[in-house]
């Protein structure tokens, strides 16, 4: 018997005021509050909590899987992920010994995303090209990938030493290994890619209708088939703004304000409004309304994309944690029971 669609929530670790009170949290704080919403997570059903990572100004979340590895600590049963891990300027080797120590610490429950990442200030920081962008994924992808199915590891690259016979451990204690997903924005080529190398893929889509990611999916899949992989095999996880209030154009007057103003904070780019209010639209795959929306959405998007798991940004811009704390009420309360009792089959 299925469990149904899994759910979870996921936060990028931004640290940015707050757009009506122009009030900053302490980073402690923010780290805090993401441990918790982790646990609330966690009390109110979800299946799996996420933690980004970004290495520039207005962000907490350089560090991301030590803040996992406390959420391990502090909770029993959710699973944990990256969200995502950027995998090319770091060493696979660093990645896998923290990740399957997390794994470890939360008996069985770590898993891995990783991805290119859409802020490049890094590549500077850390001495890598930024001409090297794709390479440099391919290479660091691979080699986390041979490390998940080996112990001892013979490998030789471009850009890191060669590892010949050397150990890497300790080892995850699942079985198979780590679940590790490849993110994929809105390239098709990048979809295309994922399909050919047989990688499970994890969509983010912050805006759009459901048309351009059906499409992405559905090359996705023409990949996957063509290379011999049997796409029915192949979890899908998809990630997208996700709030709720009793009340549609509530949900959206709320939580307008926190993602404009953060996005113009640390991408430089707000969200126009007129944008937004096409969460309305049962189509647009800005997950934003009422209870019954959001479930009639989910619903949607599960029977159209075909996804196993959708995970939710419910906190981003400056959130006030009290807010953030109602929306997971809200979730468990009026979305989770009704999305898992029409996807279980």
């Amino acid at each position: 018997m299925s469990t149904g669609l899994e759910l979870g929530l996921y936060t990028l670790g931004e640290h940015v005021v707050n757009p009506h009170t122009k009030q900053l949290i302490t980073p402690q704080e923010r780290i805090k509050n993401i441990i918790e919403m982790a646990q609330l997570a966690e009390q109110a059903g979800f299946d799996i909590f996420q933690v980004g990572e970004s290495h520039q100004r207005n962000f907490i979340s350089q560090a991301h899987l030590i803040i996992l590895s406390a959420i391990a600590q502090s909770t029993k049963t959710i699973r944990l992920a990256s969200g995502a891990t950027i995998i090319g300027v770091a060493d696979p080797v660093r990645v896998y010994e923290a990740a399957s120590t997390i794994d470890l610490l939360s008996d069985g429950r770590m898993e891995l995303v990783c991805g290119r990442s859409a802020r490049t200030g890094l590549y500077k920081t850390l001495g890598f090209e930024l001409a090297d962008y794709e390479v440099l994924f391919n290479e660091k992808f691979e080699l986390l990938k041979l490390i998940n199915q080996r112990e001892i590891v013979n490998w030789t690259g471009e850009h890191r030493a060669p590892l010949n016979n050397v150990p890497v451990l300790p080892r995850a204690l699942q079985k198979q290994g780590l679940p590790i997903w490849r993110a994929v924005g809105g390239s098709l080529e990048s979809a295309k890619q994922a399909g050919q190398a047989g990688d499970p893929i994890y969509v983010s889509h912050f805006s759009g209708d459901l048309k351009h990611y059906q499409l992405l999916i559905d090359q996705y899949r023409q990949s996957l088939n063509h290379e011999g992989f049997e796409p029915s095999q192949y979890p899908l996880a998809v990630a997208s703004y996700l709030f709720v209030r009793p009340d549609t154009s509530q949900a959206i007057d709320d939580y307008y304000p926190f993602v404009n103003e953060g996005s113009i904070t640390v991408n430089e780019q707000g969200i126009e409004r007129n944008q937004f209010e096409k969460a309305k639209n049962l189509d647009s795959v800005i997950n934003v309304g009422s209870p019954e929306l959001v479930v009639e959405k989910l619903i949607k998007q599960y029977e159209e994309l075909g996804m196993t798991r959708y995970i939710g940004q419910i906190d981003f811009g400056g959130m006030p944690f009290e807010e953030v704390k109602r929306t997971i009420t809200l979730l468990g309360e009026k979305v989770l029971p009704e999305v898992k009792k029409y996807t279980t089959k």
